[in-house]
């Protein structure tokens, strides 16, 4: 993805999303969702081959259905699948191994943990995974979600983006009129902006706590969906009052605002992919 793309992303975020700092927290109307991974159920993500497919395990929605849905991919150490189709574009984060995924004429280039990549509908192309445990976060926004033929191949006029993890720009909170912080920089979120659909209000993005961070996520948006893809934050909510430990591949959410207390008592960052349908704000406390 080039730099002048992504930055036009991010101009665009900054006007979608403005928020002033001294807007006040909505009453907590919200209605929570909790799932840890280790709660997950898994299945094969392609029936018909079985075990050579990659296990899948639903977060939210269903890939079977009709609806938006996100779901996590679990793939062999070793794995590549034949040249194949989607009947519907996705989106997708890595959370742990590394993984391929282009035209099955294109050299391997590995992704890695944070890595974010598309893949439109009807366009022939592989996916390789390398690691004992390698993990992504897939996201569509109709389903059902079909493995087809090369055969079937169409053009949906969409362009794939592969944005390797190295590559993603991040802005210091203090420079997003909408992300606050108080003035301890050292415990200050960082933002990068990933994706946006203007006329939904949907944007997804990925928010970085470093260590000893301790703060929410206030949303006042119709939808927040957020699925932790590197490290371990403590987390709570109105109904979840007892601070939980989020391992990746964790998922909460939140319908009709809501507020996410998020801490990060470990020495490495914390990287938390967010879906959200209307604006969000962090904000860190000393």
């Amino acid at each position: 993805m080039k730099l002048i793309q992504i930055f036009a992303m991010l101009a665009l975020f900054s006007s979608c999303n403005n928020a002033t700092k001294d807007s006040k927290e909505p009453i907590d109307t919200a209605n929570y969702e909790l799932v840890l991974a280790s709660d997950v159920e898994w299945t094969h993500l392609n029936p018909k081959r079985g075990d050579l497919a990659p296990k899948a395990g639903t977060l939210w929605g269903d890939r079977k259905g009709k609806e938006a849905t996100g779901f996590l991919l679990k793939p062999n150490d070793g794995f590549s699948s034949p040249p194949h189709i989607h009947n519907v574009s996705y989106r997708g984060v890595v959370i742990s191994g590394v993984l391929h995924n282009d035209d099955p004429e294109a050299a391997k280039m590995w992704m890695p943990a944070g890595s974010f990549w598309t893949q439109p509908k009807g366009e022939v192309h592989i996916t390789a995974a390398e690691g004992n445990y390698t993990l992504a976060y897939i996201e569509i926004e109709e389903g059902p979600y079909l493995v087809l033929p090369e055969e079937e191949h169409f053009d949906s006029e969409e362009h794939p983006v592969n944005v390797e993890e190295s590559n993603l720009v991040w802005l210091n909170a203090a420079d997003i009129e909408w992300v606050q912080s108080e003035a301890n920089t050292n415990n200050t979120a960082q933002v990068t902006f990933l994706w946006d659909e203007a006329v939904s209000d949907l944007n997804g993005s990925l928010i970085k706590l470093p260590a000893g961070f301790k703060g929410k996520v206030i949303s006042a948006g119709e939808s927040f969906k957020a699925v932790v893809i590197n490290g371990e934050p403590g987390y709570s909510s109105k109904t979840q009052t007892s601070e939980k430990l989020l391992s990746p591949g964790s998922y909460f959410a939140s319908t009709g605002g809501g507020v996410h207390q998020l801490s990060n008592n470990t020495n490495a960052e914390v990287l938390i992919y967010i879906r959200s349908k209307g604006k969000y704000r962090v904000v860190s406390v000393k």
